[in-house]
């Protein structure tokens, strides 16, 4: 016999075998358990994110209730204020309205009123905001009949012809134990409208009898909250907000909207019975386990795929032994298949990567928000506390004026506080605002003013040197009084242990010639240890719970956005020194050289 024939008998009684079935039930139970580990895994990462999703939708929506309830409260003191204001009581009593509109609208700008109207006794409007409304007879209004038949302040929320509320606060005006008018003012709710509108949830406000009076979709109000979620005949701005959302629920709270689940949140308002009501999408909770779900679906891929090869390799192994001639065909299918491998491989790992980078950077923006609102907060309310604390005092001394002064710097320090939070998202996110021209003397004299109720209590002299012409330089007030604030904090916290506490504070660039102005804040403490360190964050001196060491960091991110420097040295005669150096804007330059 032949080599070549006992080549082809040896080729026809040796037969691959096929896989047995103990290797098939291996496949089944491999494919059962990879099954199982993503069901689980779905159920887990839903679970994880959508209690994330839900805690972040709590906070949005605690922040919406503080600043309603904040609002209606600041509104609720304006009407007793008024009814004592002399110039009011004056034109009552004399029938003299002329200047009494004028007035009011002085008024309006200080308060953030929506408009505040006067009628006399008769219920004629006598003065107003709005002119339009002078000469019209109220008598029969319900503001007008309720605050006449009481002596506290009235609320009332009036729905209008196109489904919006009015809400105003009235009360009564009573000279000499006889009643003399009642003053309305209207309360500006729809203002938080207009920003909730910005999000990508559904908010809803409902009173005591279940009506929505505030909503970001203008079609909800007046409807009962079941009966505007039935009322989508048209896509709008909540539709599109769920048009990536898939039809899927986790949770028995859950509703859904136009046929897309969404995730319900409500809490209560201490205010008249309101409640607030927000819809949530479900769509970054769905795109975060996918992503996950497609890594883990690929690495059972990958370990099955690999499983195959090893089971293929033996049987071309076996065959190979008796068929030469397809041996360099066994070869180039292992190459091909190790690439694959590690193509796959490398992809995975590379996608793997990008997701912990853009998820590290989410995180730490977030950490950077939540720290630097909790540190830049703590100085205005510090300042509302002593400024409570004097208005309680000068309340029980009946010194009314000069406790409606404190009131005021409150409400001032109210509105800066939603200034501040404003800023730090922006400066968390290296926003682009406008510029706008800003004399630095207005914001020392702005940051003294807010330090000066702890300037008072600690006995600290305060030393200021301001050019008599204006230092104009290009930037943000709120901004750059956030660092002089916080330059006078640390110089008001480092010279304490003195014996004769002082703060120094000097204003220079007003001189012909200058391209840069300077404010420098001085103190006669006890200098700085550290100056290499000094500005990085979470660097304090302080003890446990006076700081966190992001006041100063922040302060030099601000300056450095607008073209300037933060510097920070020791005096030679002790104490400390920091000077913030800015360009001066065109507008300075000229005036300078004039």
């Amino acid at each position: 016999m032949s080599e070549r024939d006992r080549s082809a008998e040896v080729t026809t009684t040796v037969q691959p075998r096929t896989m047995s079935w103990a290797g098939r039930l291996a496949i089944l139970a491999f494919i059962a358990g990879a099954v199982g580990v993503i069901w689980v895994t779905n159920l887990l990462l839903t679970e994880r994110y959508t209690t994330l999703t839900r805690n972040r939708a709590e906070v949005r929506q605690a922040l919406y209730v503080g600043n309603l309830l904040s609002e209606l409260q600041r509104n609720a003191i304006v009407p007793t204020l008024l009814s004592r204001d002399p110039v009011l009581v004056g034109a009552l009593n004399s029938n003299d309205f002329q200047q009494t509109s004028q007035h009011l609208i002085t008024y309006v700008d200080e308060i953030g009123a929506a408009g505040i109207t006067l009628l006399d006794e008769t219920g004629r409007v006598v003065a107003a905001t709005d002119r339009a409304l002078l000469g019209a007879n109220n008598r029969q209004s319900p503001n007008f009949v309720d605050a006449l038949r009481s002596n506290d302040t009235i609320f009332k929320a009036t729905p209008r012809e196109n489904g919006a509320y009015e809400f105003s606060y009235s009360r009564r005006i009573d000279v000499s134990g006889a009643l003399a008018g009642v003053i309305m003012v209207q309360v500006d709710l729809a203002k938080f409208e207009r920003s909730w509108a910005g999000i990508s949830d559904a908010v809803i406000v409902v009173n005591s009898e279940g009506q929505i009076i505030l909503s970001t979709e203008p079609r909800w109000r007046s409807k009962t909250e079941t009966d505007a979620l039935a009322a989508r005949d048209a896509p709008t701005a909540i539709e599109r907000a769920f048009q990536l959302t898939t039809d899927w629920k986790v949770n028995p709270d859950d509703t859904y909207i136009g046929g897309e689940a969404v995730m319900r949140l409500e809490s209560r308002i201490p205010f008249r019975g309101w409640r607030m009501t927000s819809f949530t999408t479900y769509a970054s909770v769905r795109e975060r386990v996918n992503g996950f779900l497609a890594i883990e679906i690929m690495g059972f891929a990958i370990l099955l795929s690999g499983a195959f090869y090893l089971t293929s390799r033996r049987a071309v192994f076996r065959a190979g032994l008796f068929q030469r001639e397809s041996a360099e065909l066994r070869q180039l299918n292992a190459a091909l298949q190790r690439e694959i491998v590690e193509r796959k491989r490398a992809e995975k790992s590379l996608e793997v990567a990008e997701q912990t980078l853009a998820q590290s950077s989410k995180l730490a923006v977030l950490g950077e928000m939540s720290a630097a609102v909790s540190h830049e907060l703590n100085q205005p309310l510090a300042a509302m506390k002593t400024y409570l604390a004097g208005a309680r005092l000068l309340i029980k001394r009946k010194r009314s004026e000069e406790a409606l002064a404190s009131f005021g710097r409150i409400d001032d320090l109210i509105e800066r506080m939603g200034a501040i939070t404003k800023q730090l998202k922006s400066y968390a996110r290296k926003g682009s605002d406008a510029l706008q021209p800003i004399d630095l003397r207005d914001c020392v004299a702005s940051a003294l003013s807010m330090m000066e109720p702890q300037f008072k209590q600690g006995s600290v002299e305060i030393t200021r040197t301001l050019p008599q012409e204006p230092v104009i330089v290009d930037g943000d007030r709120v901004r750059l009084e956030q660092v002089l604030v916080n330059l006078l904090r640390n110089a008001f916290d480092a010279c304490k242990t003195a014996g004769e506490p002082q703060i120094e504070i000097l204003v220079t660039g007003d001189a012909e010639g200058d391209t840069q102005a300077s404010v420098t804040v001085r103190d006669n403490g006890t200098g700085i240890e550290d100056l290499d360190t000094l500005f990085e964050p979470f660097y304090t001196t302080k003890a446990p719970g006076d700081g966190v060491g992001l006041g100063l960091a922040i302060s030099s991110g601000i300056v450095a956005e607008l073209g300037g420097r933060l510097t920070a040295r020791n005096r030679p005669t002790g104490g400390a020194a920091f000077e913030m150096v800015l360009p001066l804007s065109e507008e300075g330059r000229v005036e300078a050289a004039e």
